[in-house]
C-alpha cells in the first residue's frame, strides 16, 4: 500500500527536532550554533538522498529504487511505480503498434501514413512494392517528392478527396494503381494504393466486347430490316401467319436495330478521351426541336406535355452527348407515363446552374428501384419495357453523359405519385454565367 506524504507529520518532526536542538543550546548556552547544526545536518541529509536519486535515474541500471530514509523512500518507492506504471503502459502501446502494423502488412492495399504537410510518417511492405517507397529512407520525405506525378500532386494540392485517382504506377506504366486519401486522426492522412490493373484490363475488355458485338450486329440487322420494309404486306402470302410474322420481325429488328444504336453510343462515351469544353451548345434551339419530336412520339398516348425553356441559357458542353441525356429522359417519361398523363420539361437557370427537369405523373418508383435505374439493362418491370420496346439503356447512357459534364442525374419518385428526373451543370459549364452582383438586363437595353 502506498503511502502518502503528511505535511503536519513532517512539520511536527522539524519542529521536534528544532526543539531539541534548542534546548540542548540552552543548556550549554549555544542555541544558535545548535539551531545552525541541525540545519546543516537536514540540508546535508537531504543532498545525500538527492545524489542517491539521481544516481539511480542516470547511472544505475538496476530498476528496483535505492534505500532511503523517511520521507526520500516514499519519494523513491512513488517514481518506483510510475515508472513501472509507465513501462507497463509503453509495453502495452508497443503491443498495439505492432498489432496494428501486422494488420497493415496483412491488407492486400498498400498503406500510407502521412502527417499534414505530407511527410511519410509509416508505410507498409506494399506500399514500397507499388509505389517505389523505401522504408525508413524515406521517412519524413514528401510524398510528393517521391511520386512525382503532376495529377498526384494536383490532386494534394484540391484536397478534394471525395474521389479517388487513378494513375500508372511509378515503376511501370503496365500496372494501374488507384490513389485514395483518408483523414486519419486530427493531424494525419492515410493514402491507400490500389492495384486495380485487372480491374482495368477487364473493364477494357468487356467495352472492346460491347463495341466489336455491337458494330459487327449493325450491318445484319441493316439488311434484315432493309428486306423487310421492302417486302409489301400485299405481295406476302394472304395466310394470317405470314403477315403477322412479318409485322412481329419488323418491330423486333428495329428493336435490336436500336439496342445497337445504344450500345455504341454508350461505347463511344466510355471510350471517349477527356472532355474538352469548347463547344458552346445552344440548348434552347436543341430543346425546341425535342419538343416537337416528343408531340410527334406522343400521338398514341396523348399526353399533355409542356415546356418550359429559358432561351438566353446557353451552356459549353459536347452537343450530341447532351442531346442524348435530353432524348433519353424526355422519351422515358413518354414511353412510361400511361396515356393522357402530364409531363413537365424544363430548362431554367437556378442558383447559376443550368438545370434540366423532367416531371411526371405516372405510377412512380418504388425506392428499391430507384438506386438501380442507371444501371445497364435494370428494368422495373421486364413486360412493359418490352412492350415499350425499352432497352435498359437510356438511363445508363444519361448517367455517363452527366459524369462527363461534371453532374449527376437526380430522381425523385413515389409510386402512384409520378417521378422527377433532374441534373443541374455547374456554373463554369453555363455561358454567360451573372453574378449575384449583375442582374440581367432585358433584351432591348443589351
Amino acid at each position: 500500500m502506498r503511502l502518502l506524504l503528511s505535511k503536519r507529520v513532517i512539520v511536527s518532526r522539524l519542529a521536534g527536532l528544532a526543539l531539541l536542538a534548542a534546548g540542548l543550546g540552552w543548556l550549554f548556552d549555544l542555541t544558535a550554533e545548535f539551531l545552525l547544526l541541525l540545519a546543516a545536518g537536514i540540508i546535508a541529509w537531504h543532498y545525500k538522498h538527492l545524489f542517491l536519486l539521481d544516481k539511480w535515474l542516470w547511472r544505475d541500471r538496476k530498476l528496483s529504487p535505492p534505500a532511503g530514509d523517511g520521507s526520500w523512500q516514499q519519494v523513491f518507492d512513488g517514481i518506483y511505480y510510475r515508472q513501472r506504471k509507465a513501462r507497463k503502459k509503453n509495453k502495452d502501446l508497443r503491443a498495439l503498434v505492432r498489432r496494428f502494423r501486422d494488420g497493415a502488412e496483412a491488407l492486400p492495399d498498400a498503406i500510407v501514413v502521412l502527417s499534414l504537410d505530407w511527410t511519410i510518417v509509416w508505410c507498409n511492405k506494399l506500399a514500397q512494392q507499388m509505389a517505389g517507397l523505401r522504408w525508413p529512407m524515406d521517412e519524413r520525405q514528401r510524398i510528393d517528392n517521391l511520386i512525382r506525378n503532376p495529377e498526384f500532386q494536383q490532386y494534394l494540392q484540391q484536397q478534394n478527396f471525395e474521389q479517388a485517382i487513378e494513375l500508372p504506377s511509378p515503376l511501370t506504366e503496365d500496372l494501374t494503381l488507384e490513389y485514395r486519401v483518408l483523414q486519419y486522426g486530427e493531424k494525419q492522412y492515410l493514402l491507400i494504393i490500389r492495384d486495380i490493373t485487372q480491374l482495368k484490363q477487364l473493364e477494357q475488355i468487356r467495352k472492346d466486347f460491347v463495341a466489336n458485338v455491337s458494330h459487327e450486329l449493325r450491318t445484319p440487322l441493316t439488311v434484315l430490316q432493309g428486306y423487310l420494309e421492302m417486302m409489301e404486306p400485299e405481295h406476302l402470302p394472304q395466310q394470317a401467319i405470314w403477315q403477322k410474322a412479318h409485322s412481329v420481325m419488323l418491330d423486333q429488328t428495329k428493336r435490336m436495330d436500336n439496342l445497337v444504336q445504344q450500345l455504341l453510343t454508350l461505347s463511344r462515351i466510355e471510350a471517349a478521351a477527356k472532355v474538352h469544353y469548347d463547344e458552346n451548345v445552344d440548348a434552347p434551339a436543341m430543346l425546341t426541336l425535342l419538343e416537337q419530336e416528343a408531340h410527334s412520339l406522343n400521338r398514341e398516348k396523348q399526353h399533355q406535355i409542356s415546356f418550359d425553356i429559358d432561351l438566353d441559357l446557353r451552356v459549353n458542353a459536347i452537343t450530341e452527348e447532351l442531346r442524348s441525356a435530353f432524348s433519353n429522359l424526355v422519351t422515358n417519361a413518354i414511353k412510361y407515363t400511361p396515356d393522357g398523363g402530364d409531363i413537365k420539361v424544363s430548362w431554367r437557370r437556378e442558383h447559376h446552374k443550368a438545370v434540366f427537369t423532367v416531371t411526371d405523373n405516372g405510377e412512380g418508383i418504388a425506392p428499391q428501384h430507384v438506386k438501380r435505374l442507371t444501371e445497364r439493362f435494370y428494368r422495373v418491370d421486364q413486360a412493359r419495357a418490352r412492350t415499350t420496346g425499352g432497352t435498359g439503356l437510356g438511363l445508363a447512357i444519361v448517367k455517363h453523359v452527366l459524369s462527363r459534364h461534371q453532374s449527376r442525374l437526380m430522381i425523385f419518385s413515389e409510386p402512384k405519385r409520378g417521378s422527377s428526373f433532374s441534373f443541374a451543370l455547374p456554373p463554369e459549364l453555363v455561358v454567360g454565367e451573372l453574378t449575384a452582383n449583375q442582374p440581367k438586363l432585358p433584351k432591348k437595353l443589351k
